[in-house]
């Protein structure tokens, strides 16, 4: 009888060599290795080259805002005083105009853009209505903030004014209304039309989030016995707060930086006032009404100093959301 053999399973397929260097996984030579190797050097040397952006513009506005800085040290920022003809400059009514009405408008954002994006991502309505909600949204960010300055001055001061005057008299006991006769170009106003500007923001990236939750997720909670809200409010909205924070602070971002449409409904009235209904000045909008006209020297200092103040806020809010992120992950895990 013929004794018959197990076949030899020391090489499998006589076509598979595993010294070829598309198999052997550690391999550190090939052309496939140095393609990702100069890959792996681009992508270091646009994150070098942004960053050197990031300097050099810094750099640059201090090196303008030299005279003002040399001439008025830290006092600049809580002064009041902004007189051109005695060359007397202090930042502090745009300082409290750019973090009020950027507060009102964030304020305002969360929970509008919050709910959009619940609507547009949860199946409470059908789909093409979702779509066509998030669409119409979405579409916001695409209008000139120019457009939205005339649509605010024509359309919706003259909406608002008679509300903002009930404020006044019914409500003027409390600072915040403290003002009788607003005129409509206030504080308020401001705030609502940055609002209306960063909502996009919110909405798109806030339903993104919530879009890539993993459905495991919902289905767990309800398989637990939760309803609908339960899930949303213990489980979606936890798990993409992170998400939703970057989200609040690339809004407020853009509404400390808006310029044309906070300057035509603001009032540009360089004063400190408790009442959201009296006229208010921001950086921005003080930069785009004097900057073209300033004369050489402090005045051009002043305006380049207060660009440096608007730029240490802004990163200052993205620093303050990254360990605002970093401490609740912490705190999760």
């Amino acid at each position: 009888m013929t004794q018959s053999f197990p076949p030899n399973n020391h090489n499998p397929s006589p076509h598979l060599n595993f010294d070829d260097e598309n198999i052997n996984l550690t391999v550190t030579g090939g052309l496939n290795f140095r393609f990702d190797q100069g890959f792996t050097f681009l992508v270091y040397l646009f994150a070098a080259i942004t960053v050197a952006i990031l300097f050099v513009m810094t750099w640059v506005i201090f090196q303008e805002a030299k005279p003002a800085v040399f001439q008025f040290g830290l006092g600049f920022i809580w002064s009041q005083d902004w007189d051109t003809g005695n060359q007397v400059f202090g930042a502090l009514p745009y300082i409290y105009g750019t973090l009020v009405s950027s507060a009102i408008a964030i304020l305002l954002t969360v929970p509008i853009g919050i709910s959009v994006a619940l609507v547009t991502s949860e199946d409470f309505l059908p789909l093409v209505v979702r779509n066509i909600i998030a669409f119409v949204v979405e579409l916001i960010a695409a209008i000139p903030s120019v457009i939205i300055g005339l649509w605010g001055i024509f359309v919706f001061i003259p909406i608002i004014e008679p509300f903002e005057q009930w404020l006044g008299k019914t409500f003027k006991f409390i600072p915040l209304f403290n003002t009788e006769y607003p005129t409509g170009n206030n504080m308020l106003t401001a705030g609502i039309i940055l609002s209306i500007m960063i909502l996009p923001t919110m909405a798109a990236i806030s339903r993104d989030v919530l879009m890539v939750v993993p459905k495991e997720l919902r289905s767990a909670s309800m398989a637990l016995g939760s309803t609908r809200w339960e899930t949303i409010f213990r489980v979606l909205l936890p798990a993409g707060f992170s998400g939703m924070v970057s989200a609040a602070m690339l809004a407020l971002g853009r509404a400390l930086g808006e310029t044309m449409a906070v300057t035509m409904v603001i009032g540009n009235s360089a004063q400190i006032s408790l009442s959201l209904l009296d006229p208010a000045y921001t950086i921005p909008a003080v930069l785009a009404n004097e900057f073209a006209e300033a004369e050489p020297g402090l005045h051009i200092g002043s305006l380049s100093y207060l660009g440096l103040i608007l730029f240490v806020l802004t990163l200052a809010v993205n620093i303050g959301a990254v360990l605002l992120v970093q401490w609740v992950r912490k705190k999760n895990s």
